[in-house]
């Protein structure tokens, strides 16, 4: 591997020198998208599982992902974030495998299933792996001023692969069955692979003196808290939009989504850069506000019309509070351990999407779907308390 030194030059185009790492995250979840929606007609229809079963397929992935987290940017720092994004497409390689192997065993479905859960927690592990190193590679090639653009233009990379690989995904299945996605889960992953050989790398510091997982924790745990909660309000799109659409009877139900998607591509295409240049603690304190308001701008919705515009506003605001909160966590942190805080970063989103769901829905039982919307809008507020207790810490 050629090593550049880890502060570069702030001339050129940082997106012509993030492109490709963001085509390495582009396939590494376009893989995971192409699979989340066939898994349950592949486990229900094809093996012949019940609902529980199919859950526990789909949920492999992200709990491999949840306990792989810290380990992945453990890993970039001590041997170097190209090196973690490589594991992480020779682990996507190994998952399409897995899946093409639980496929000879159609005929033994309790075996099949096994190889095939297998097969998924091994590519949660490589998505860690490929986002973590990917996001802590981008910010070793361009200036620290640019951390922002990073997080940002990387994220959009993987949105924009989970908004097109579910169509893809679907179609594939229905011409030729799960074996497409077996078969584009591991040869992709090694089409980039091939591709980012000649990419210079960012030179490791294995033997650097490194801070203890408790101080990078102590330095990453407000702005993750604060991500943490704005997560809530994309937990309330991602499940109950649909939800609410179908008992108001608006239709597309997938409208809600699709204009939270587009708003936040959008946003971090264009404003990608507003977190390096006015700070990135007061970017995410004006950036919630207008999440908040598009998410009770949809629990007050009596149209699709009124409730897609407060989804397309809820998409807005969210798309600067991740990557602006990911830049305070990096910047909290010494630079030969950016690779964990981005771990430790990100684990705080896991946890918020694996528990923000089902709290939900609990509430939405009691108060209505509306409700949902309101009490998300409530929960994210709070990420505005933090975000101004990070500006005056600044």
């Amino acid at each position: 591997m050629s090593y550049l030194p880890s502060v570069k030059k702030a001339d050129g185009s940082v997106l012509v020198t993030l492109l490709p790492i963001m085509a390495a995250v582009l396939v590494g979840f376009t893989i995971i998208g192409v699979a989340l929606p066939v898994l349950p007609l592949h486990v229900h229809r094809d093996l012949g599982f019940n609902t529980f079963v199919v859950g526990l397929v789909a949920g492999a992935q992200f709990a491999a992902s949840l306990v792989s987290r810290i380990w992945s940017g453990a890993y970039s720092d001590r041997h170097g974030p190209k090196r973690a994004v490589v594991a992480g497409l020779i682990g996507a390689i190994a998952a399409g495998l897995l899946y093409l192997l639980s496929l000879a065993f159609v005929r033994l479905p309790v075996l099949s299933v096994v190889i095939l859960i297998a097969g998924r927690a091994v590519l949660g592990a490589a998505e860690s792996f490929i986002i973590t190193g990917a996001v802590s590679w981008g910010l070793g090639l361009v200036n620290r001023e640019h951390a922002g653009k990073v997080i940002a233009w990387i994220g959009t990379a993987m949105f924009a692969s989970m908004a097109f690989g579910g169509p893809v995904g679907t179609m594939l299945y229905s011409c030729a069955g799960f074996i497409a996605i077996a078969l584009m889960t591991a040869l992709l992953p090694l089409v980039v692979l091939l591709y980012l050989v000649n990419m210079p790398a960012v030179h490791p510091h294995p033997h650097a003196e490194r801070a203890s997982m408790k101080s990078v924790l102590r330095a990453v745990w407000l702005p993750g808290v604060a991500a943490a909660l704005a997560s809530i309000g994309y937990c309330a799109i991602l499940a109950f939009s649909s939800l609410l659409y179908i008992d108001r009877h608006w239709h597309p139900v997938w409208m809600a989504f699709t204009c939270f998607g587009f708003a936040l591509i959008l946003a971090r295409t264009v404003a990608g850069h507003l977190p390096d240049r006015f700070g990135a603690a007061k970017v995410a304190l004006a950036f919630v506000v207008v999440q908040a308001a598009g998410l009770v701008w949809i629990g007050f919705a009596n149209t699709a019309l009124i409730a897609s515009v407060g989804a397309f506003i809820s998409g807005l605001g969210y798309s600067l509070v991740y990557p602006a909160l990911g830049v305070e966590a990096v910047r909290a942190t010494p630079q030969n351990n950016r690779g964990l805080a981005m771990g430790v970063y990100t684990a705080f989103l896991d946890v918020a999407m694996a528990v923000g769901s089902p709290l939900l829905g609990c509430l939405g039982g009691l108060v209505g779907l509306g409700g949902v919307f309101l009490a998300s809008a409530a929960v994210v507020a709070c990420t505005a308390g933090i975000a101004g207790r990070l500006v005056c810490r600044r």
